[in-house]
């Protein structure tokens, strides 16, 4: 399974919000969006895939990950064209809606990949690399496709990123194994059980042919479905909604803090969202290796939600010290960022049998609503210009985030040990 192409599905799967947040300037003078509507595209999109997010999951553990995977960029093409072509408010809603799909499939499609054909030791690592996937697509909208925006109008530069999800498609299609009837309902071993010997690291299988099945797939042992989470799975979609209030409010709204409070051009303050995304790579790869020894995974969350506390603190302090800014987005990038990642890791290993796609989308929507709620309150505040009220509550939602994932950690040692 090609690591980079993972990573060009889950950077085009959330493209369209970043690149909303570093063209945000832009579009606030062009289509005479205000601070609020501007958040409201993120409500939209990100509402979408928490509600498809259930489904998806579902339809990822039926359908497949190749299947998915394709559909995944090819919808994302599509919205994306439809932003660049966007008239008014109207149709970048109604795109931003569409976006939602992509972002629905995405994790459980990745993770149901990384599960049938990646070795246990090696799934940490593959899950951190993949999931920078997302930051880099942040780095993507905030410097070269920002800089072309300076060039070429925003336009061109949201259509050069629907242009580049069609051939990642097609290089999805041609490249990824067929999905095994196994994934549908027919049983199938996963590598290194039965009598098939475990493929070494950096081997899979071949484009064409058909991969192991996720274990416990075999309709024997696959449970009784179910939409609503579970034990771990539930305190991590808690986890998730409180942490993707902030990371969407950041995500959002940095280059609009920039441009409108700290003096930046648009192009320096879409910089600020590549900066984030530079460090958000190196948070989630880093992380999610120390996130592959279970001891530790479960510790991670609620330590790299409070950096995140103090990320935010900074940003209310560039009010009054700019370059704190720059400081704050790499801290963003390090610890918030990273703890989505991190996450991720811990639904491979607390995954029921069966249930990998369900689950990481039961607690992608759980940080899928927190994107749809976080970018509306902030708004509120942003409009009025009251960006450091607007911190402090990104910080807030950041704490809650902390004792959740401090509350399972203590919870979960003690049923370990009795």
């Amino acid at each position: 399974m090609p690591t980079a192409l993972l990573t060009c599905a889950m950077a085009f799967s959330m493209m369209q919000l970043f690149l909303l947040g570093a063209l945000g300037p832009r579009l606030v003078d062009e289509l005479d969006v205000s601070p609020t509507l501007l958040g409201l595209t993120t409500t939209i999109g990100f509402g979408a895939a928490a509600v498809l997010s259930p489904v998806g999951g579902r339809v990822v553990d039926r359908a497949g990950p190749r299947r998915c995977l394709v559909a995944l960029l090819l919808v994302s093409a599509v919205a994306l064209a439809l932003i660049g072509a966007a008239p008014g408010i109207g149709l970048l809603l109604a795109a931003v809606a569409l976006g939602g799909l992509p972002q629905a499939l995405a994790n459980p499609a990745t993770n149901k990949a990384i599960l049938v054909t990646v070795p246990p030791e090696r799934r940490g690592s593959v899950t951190g690399m993949k999931q920078s996937g997302v930051q880099l697509g942040a780095f993507a909208a905030g410097l070269p496709l920002a800089a072309l925006a300076g060039v070429a109008g925003w336009r061109v530069a949201v259509w050069t990123a629907a242009g580049a999800a069609v051939v990642a498609a097609v290089w999805a299609a041609r490249v990824l194994p067929v999905d095994a009837e196994a994934t549908v309902g027919g049983p199938s071993p996963m590598p290194g059980q039965g009598s098939g010997p475990r493929p070494s690291e950096g081997s899979g299988p071949r484009p064409g042919s058909p991969p192991a099945s996720e274990p416990g797939t075999s309709p024997a042992s696959r449970p009784r479905f179910s939409l609503g989470p579970r034990g771990a799975i539930a305190w991590l979609a808690v986890f998730s909604l409180l942490l993707g209030c902030g990371i969407a409010s950041v995500n959002t709204y940095l280059a609009l803090y920039g441009a409108q409070r700290l003096g930046l051009g648009p192009t320096a303050a879409g910089a600020l969202v590549a900066v984030l995304g530079i460090a958000g790579v190196a948070g989630r790869v880093g992380w999610s290796k120390v996130a592959g020894q279970p001891g530790r995974a479960v510790w991670l969350p609620g330590g790299l939600a409070a950096g995140s506390v103090g990320a935010a603190l900074l940003l209310a302090g560039a009010s009054f010290v700019h370059p704190l800014a720059w400081v704050a987005a790499v801290a963003v990038g390090v610890f918030a960022v990273a703890a989505n990642a991190v996450s991720m890791v811990l639904v491979m290993q607390r995954a029921a049998a069966g249930r990998a796609g369900a689950d990481s989308a039961l607690v992608s929507a759980g940080f899928f609503a927190g994107f749809a709620v976080g970018p509306p309150l902030f708004g509120l505040l942003a409009e009025s210009g009251r960006y450091g009220p607007g911190w402090l509550l990104v910080a807030g939602e950041f704490a809650g985030a902390c004792a959740v994932a401090l509350c399972w950690a203590v919870r979960d040692g003690r049923e370990v040990r009795a």
